[in-house]
């Protein structure tokens, strides 16, 4: 164990999830999930280097929504990792943000998962790989997905993960002005299914075939959210920007996790070219990403 004198960067993607299947709200609060995750190539990094006591400093598009204090997830993971060592979590921690923020792609849970590797190496700790995966899960339910990357069926609350095969598959999705809390949409989507029964979460196996294969247009047909009803609820504008990218193009169009961005499931990447200037002339977001999966998971940079 050799702790560094120079700082480690962690990059880490962001997540859309191609199949989330929710389960009725359990006795906790919490909901069982069949949580399809697939990471693409938007990413945040944070940067992690020595200092006297835990900072937080942010860049990039709408880094003055992130908070710098100890609700950060990039801080509670160095709070954590440091207290099961027995050591002081004395790290300054900068994240590079490239990922939409309250954005339903699990930005935040990216960067906790990356400063808790970026922490674990800078302080040369070695933590074991099930161990990191342990702390990802009390950071959070889509926390430990950022960790692994790829593609993978999230189940529980989404953080026992069983990794999945992937094709390659191009995406477009629409950052919207503001964000939505995901407990609201989980609050909106009992409350819209109180009186129905609602089935066991489970994993379709056409969309996971589909998934393998790499056939966009399969996949596309297979995409499910069962938070969209949820998220058009609170935000009915979604309605018009999920129209403007199928009707540019798009093979199939969702609410991304829990929103407000939704996704966009293209043919190749000259389609997406061509879907997100269509979005962004349609007046129904603030901004579009155009962007590549499976991702890799958490990784290191070289220093």
């Amino acid at each position: 164990m050799s702790a560094r004198t120079t700082g480690v960067t962690v990059r880490v993607p962001a997540k859309v999830n191609v199949q989330l299947a929710v389960g009725a709200a359990r006795p906790d609060g919490f909901h069982d999930l069949a949580n399809v995750f697939l990471a693409v190539s938007l990413f945040d990094e944070v940067t992690a280097t020595p200092a006297d006591t835990l900072t937080v400093t942010c860049e990039g598009p709408d880094a003055d929504q992130v908070p710098l204090d100890r609700t950060n997830l990039a801080a509670r993971a160095a709070e954590i990792l440091a207290a099961r060592h027995g050591i002081e979590p004395a790290v300054h921690l900068h994240i590079a943000k490239n990922i939409p923020v309250a954005g339903g792609m699990a930005g935040g849970s990216a960067d906790g998962a990356a400063a808790l590797l970026a922490c674990d190496t800078l302080w040369g700790l070695d933590t074991p790989r099930a161990e990191l995966l342990d702390i990802c899960a009390e950071l959070g339910s889509d926390v430990p997905f950022s960790l692994v990357g790829g593609a993978a069926l999230g189940t529980g609350r989404g953080e026992l993960l069983t990794p999945v095969a992937a094709g390659a598959f191009h995406w477009v999705f629409a950052v919207a002005d503001g964000g939505l809390s995901t407990p609201a949409v989980f609050r909106e989507f009992d409350r819209l299914t109180a009186d129905v029964v609602v089935p066991e979460p489970e994993a379709s196996p056409a969309l996971l075939a589909a998934l393998a294969s790499g056939d966009a247009e399969a996949l596309g047909a297979a995409l499910s959210n069962d938070l969209q009803a949820a998220a058009l609820s609170l935000r009915p504008s979604l309605a018009d920007t999920l129209a403007a990218g199928t009707g540019a193009g798009a093979l199939a169009a969702l609410v991304s996790g829990s929103g407000p961005t939704t996704a966009f499931l293209v043919a190749d990447q000259e389609t997406a070219e061509k879907v997100a200037a269509a979005l962004e002339a349609s007046g129904t977001c603030r901004a579009t990403r155009v962007a590549s999966s499976p991702a890799p998971g958490a990784t290191v940079l070289p220093s």
